[in-house]
């Protein structure tokens, strides 16, 4: 079967960027749209859903820490109910869209470092999949492959996704390299073919200390503010197939 891919989109006001996000959405199957707080507006929210439901590609909430000078990759620290109150806020404001042009809300993804922070931290995890299941019980919940969060979400009963990472390098505990490292991120086409094929064929990835990890996944993520977003899109879809 083949497997869910993400791409993260609406992270940007520049033309380039909005026309590379609608390129993007006929080589995936779901897209995040960023709801406001790390990037986007109104604007490009409803701008991006019109056009993924022009295409039939799956809507997800996106919800960030309210942080647009770091893009929200910043590490914050904010109580549990602030997390969830700020996660319940994004998911409605992309709902009211989706709404308005008659289409379906189907998962939410938290973003960067509040995806990053809430992945294996239990207050921070349970006040997201508090939040998703409140707002919608129906949703499906994207999340790092193996997280506390994945383990919580589903106990809640949510369904879950798990996620791998086309562009993205992993340590040996199945965590995602920091990007203040400078091998987080995949940049070439060759590696990030032997990267996803390993995910899609033995799920498996290498890890920067050379060791191979199991990664369970039903979803993989293209970021698509990368440099060669466009172009990781049309391989992986092609691998895909």
């Amino acid at each position: 079967m083949p497997f869910d891919i993400n791409c993260d989109m609406g992270e940007s006001t520049d033309a380039f960027r909005l026309d590379n996000d609608d390129a993007i959405l006929d080589y995936v199957t779901s897209i995040n749209i960023a709801c406001g707080y790390h990037a986007g507006n109104h604007t490009i929210m409803h701008r991006t859903v019109r056009n993924a439901i022009r295409k039939n590609v799956h809507i997800g909430a996106h919800p960030g820490y309210p942080d647009v000078e770091g893009f929200g990759r910043r590490n914050r620290d904010f109580s549990a109910q602030e997390i969830y109150n700020m996660v319940v806020y994004q998911i409605g404001a992309l709902q009211a869209f989706v709404t308005v042009e008659n289409g379906t809300l189907h998962h939410v993804k938290p973003h960067g470092a509040l995806y990053n922070q809430s992945a294996n931290d239990i207050e921070k995890a349970t006040a997201i999949v508090k939040a998703v299941y409140d707002v919608n019980p129906a949703y499906i919940l994207y999340c790092l492959s193996g997280s506390k969060m994945a383990t919580i979400a589903k106990e809640q009963g949510l369904l879950v996704y798990e996620e791998a990472f086309s562009d993205r390098n992993y340590n040996d505990d199945g965590t995602l390299v920091s990007r203040l490292e400078p091998n987080a991120l995949i940049h070439t086409e060759a590696e990030m073919l032997v990267h996803v094929k390993g995910i899609f064929t033995t799920n498996e990835v290498m890890s920067v200390q050379q060791k191979k990890i199991k990664i369970s996944a039903q979803t993989l993520c293209i970021h698509g503010d990368g440099p060669h977003a466009l172009a990781f899109a049309k391989k992986i879809y092609e691998l895909n197939r």
